[in-house]
This record gives structure tokens, sequence and C-alpha cells, in this order.
């Protein structure tokens, strides 16, 4: 088939002939609808679209299980023979689409060829999380009112490459994964716990009472960072470029520290400071 025709192939498990059931055919129905361009609003709630390569790659080595359905190009089956081996063996449905398509379910330019409909990786809670960390030296990030996908993508993959335990995400915040930050992420984004607060204070504490000293970042009037001992279980608290820190959680913080450099700008963007932050705390307790 031509995948540049905008035709699409569904391809069933084992190629059975059996009748699709009335849920199959409301949910297939519900994609071409999409495919169409006569769907708004959100997503179903139960299933995540993801795309980009290395992002699809990861959750599917890390969560095969989750995956429900795969869109892809015909110029990437040789690439995700496995996946689509997968989808064979456990009966779900994988369809090769055109580029147009592809920019429909996953809403972006920037799909990478293939687009997953999975089941969402589940966020955890701050004392289920807590209980299941590694003792010794371990850094979190908590993000306070930052709101860009592909910032939170961006550091969740500097957080996966320098190892940080978890991103910290505030109870109210409007802020999750989403399928732009997990093409970002370029497979961070399944190595990195999601942790959903609960109210700040409550949070703070039990997050001192395992050890974690909370350092804030800042533009001015902090110790430079290079010049610092960094604690061995680090909070490290990231505000939103425009808004800053809530006073509260500055207030917390044990150190208040800024990057030194050239002063031809102002400062970093949040995804760049952070990642900086990350290998210098990597540099102090983890290399070598």
């Amino acid at each position: 088939m031509d995948a540049g025709s905008g035709r699409r192939a569904a391809v069933h498990a084992g190629g059975s002939r059996r009748p699709p059931s009335a849920q199959e055919l409301a949910r297939d129905e519900a994609d071409a609808e999409l495919l169409r361009g006569s769907v708004a609003g959100p997503r179903p709630p139960r299933e995540q679209r993801i795309h980009g390569f290395n992002a699809c790659l990861a959750m599917f080595a890390r969560r095969p299980g989750d995956l429900r359905k795969v869109w892809l190009l015909e110029s990437r089956i040789p690439a995700l023979k496995a996946v689509l081996a997968h989808c064979v063996q456990h009966r779900l449905g994988y369809t090769v689409v055109g580029d147009e398509d592809l920019r429909k379910l996953s809403g972006s330019e920037h799909h990478e060829g293939v687009v997953f409909g999975a089941v969402p990786a589940p966020e955890q809670n701050l004392s289920e999380w807590l209980r299941m960390l590694p003792p010794g030296p371990q850094l979190a990030i908590w993000l306070d009112g930052v709101g860009n996908p592909h910032n939170l993508g961006a550091i969740l993959r500097s957080a996966a490459h320098f190892g940080a335990a978890g991103l910290l995400l505030p109870k109210d915040g409007a802020l999750a994964l989403s399928g732009a930050a997990a093409r970002v992420a370029e497979g961070g984004a399944e190595q990195v716990p999601l942790v959903r607060l609960g109210r700040s204070d409550n949070s703070l504490a039990q997050l001192a009472s395992a050890g974690f000293q909370a350092v804030a970042t800042v533009v001015r009037g902090g110790q430079s960072l290079y010049a610092t001992a960094l604690p061995g279980r680090l909070l490290l608290v990231m505000g939103a470029e425009q808004t800053g820190l809530d006073p509260a959680l500055a207030q917390a913080a044990a150190l208040r520290l800024g990057i030194p450099g050239s002063g031809a700008v102002e400062s970093l963007n949040v995804a760049a400071a952070t990642a900086v932050f990350l290998g210098e705390w990597w540099r102090q307790h983890r290399a070598g």
C-alpha cells in the first residue's frame, strides 16, 4: 500500500476473520472520525496518544501490556517489527496510515512516523514513592508552576540522563505527561516516576523526614551553584520562568542557588537550568 495516499490498511491479530464486536466498531469509528477532523474536545481519559519514535519504543520496552493500538507509516514497519508481532500475538489492531493521518492523531507535525494508543502510566503518591526509594544519594525535582509540555519533556530527558529519582507535581497543578512531553523526553518519561503531591506543607515535611534538603533556584542573590556542596538527598525546586517560585517554597529552601554565567542573558530557561543543576549534583555524588 502507498502510505502517502492516505488510504488505511487495518491489520488485526492473527488474521482473524471473526466479526468485530460493538466496542471495536465504536472505537474504530471514533478513530475514523478523528482522522476526518470531525471530533473535537479531549481524548478519552483511559487512553493516551504517544508519538515520537524513541518515546514509543521506550513505552513498549517498559510497559508492553499497556499498549492498545498502533498507527504507523509504512516506512516504519521494519523498525517496529517487534511491536507489530506483539500486536498480532495479543490481538491488538495496528493500522498503516499516511503522514496527514498521523498529524491528526498526534496533534503534532513531529510524530516521527508512529503513534501509540496506550494506557497512561500511573502517577505515584508521595508516600508510596518514598517507601520504594533506595537509601543513599537521591535527587527529586519539584516543579512549581511549570506548564509548557516541551519544558516538561526536556526536564524528563535530563532527569533520566542524570538519574533523578522522581519528578514531583503539585496537587492542584495542571501539569501532566502528554504526547508532546513524551516525544521531547526521548524515552525519559518511562524512566522517571511522576509523583503527585498533596498539600505543600505536608509534602515538604515528608520529604524532610526522608532526609531531603530543599534547594531553590534564583536568578539573582543566590550562592553560586559551582561553589556549593550539594546535599546528597536534594530536593531541587524549580519555578516557572515568569512567576518564579511560590514564596512558601522559597522560604522552605535550605539553600538559594544561582548559575553563574557571562551575563549576556539574564538567565537560562527552566529546562536548561534544571539540566545544569542535575549535572552538577551528578558530578558531586554519582560521577565515577
